[in-house]
């Protein structure tokens, strides 16, 4: 290999160390924490405060499993299944919605619809915080404070995902299949039932995905508008556990194992979807 060959070869080398350096600190920044989570929720309270959770001494996952389901006459079961109702239903109907309002956007002609677009894609950028507020009065306005509604309703609206699903419909759903379907005498609504919804099953997946995420760590909603424990999602339940746990220290256990079974869903989801939401997040780059 001549000197030239060399010194060319030399900042592929270093960069794709660089590179290889760069992935491996992602990964452990990523990994390290749900590495201690687990760790430490196989822990008791004294192990905890004791730095020494790599030892396979004072292990009492099974125990720290059966008080969290304990604690406080067994309230964490059933934020557990709030959660499930407000990010489950909450992803599948708003997929539902903002798919379909993205194929109307792309497939429809209807006066002002970019300026329409454009607003949606204006929401975007607006945090979810600071629509808390206005969300509370129309909530108080309408009666729905601390209930079910109050935090179930303003999930259902996703502009992000009103503009993921035009992207999905403009890459999934050819005009000549609609045409070909309304030419056989399909109504609209047929046509986007039987044949557009279907080839948009990737996109819907992908949508539902983001918003479950979305929704299952959904905090600052529920702390504005709930004050009944008994209808609290994981998250703000598990908030109200450690505020707690600098007063009573057994609570700290329960809230590391609690939080160690809130993500599973979530990597549960992940996990079975994957398939769909991996050629969701392609489409546009195959297409």
């Amino acid at each position: 290999m001549s000197a030239a060959d060399s010194s060319l070869l030399r900042p592929k080398l270093l960069g794709r160390a660089t590179v290889n350096v760069v992935v491996a600190v992602s990964v452990l920044y990523t990994l390290l924490p749900v590495l201690w989570l687990v760790l430490a929720s196989a822990k008791n309270r004294d192990a905890l405060f004791s730095s020494d959770l790599l030892s396979l001494s004072d292990f009492s996952l099974l125990q720290n499993l059966k008080d969290v389901f304990a604690m406080d006459g067994g309230l964490y079961g059933r934020w557990y299944v709030n959660s499930l109702l407000y990010a489950v239903i909450g992803a599948a109907v708003g997929a539902l919605v903002s798919v379909a309002c993205g194929y109307a956007f792309d497939k429809y002609r209807f006066r002002h619809k970019e300026k329409l677009f454009g607003l949606v894609l204006a929401a975007v950028m607006v945090p979810q915080t600071v629509l808390a507020l206005p969300l509370y009065l129309m909530a108080s306005e309408a009666g729905l404070v601390n209930t079910f509604w109050a935090v179930f309703i303003p999930v259902l609206f996703n502009p992000f995902g009103v503009y993921l699903g035009r992207i999905f419909a403009r890459g999934y759903v050819p005009d000549e299949v609609l045409e070909a379907a309304r030419v056989d005498g399909a109504g609209e609504l047929t046509t986007y039932a039987r044949v557009a919804l279907r080839m948009l099953g990737p996109g819907l997946i992908t949508v539902f995905l983001f918003q479950l995420t979305a929704i299952w760590n959904n905090f600052f909603l529920p702390m504005v508008m709930l004050s009944d424990q008994d209808l609290y999602p994981v998250s703000l339940g598990l908030y109200q556990w450690n505020s707690s746990a600098s007063v009573s220290p057994e609570y700290y256990p329960v809230v590391i194992m609690g939080s160690l079974l809130a993500v599973l869903p979530l990597i549960l989801a992940f996990v079975l979807l994957q398939r769909f939401w991996r050629s969701g997040l392609t489409a546009g780059a195959v297409k």
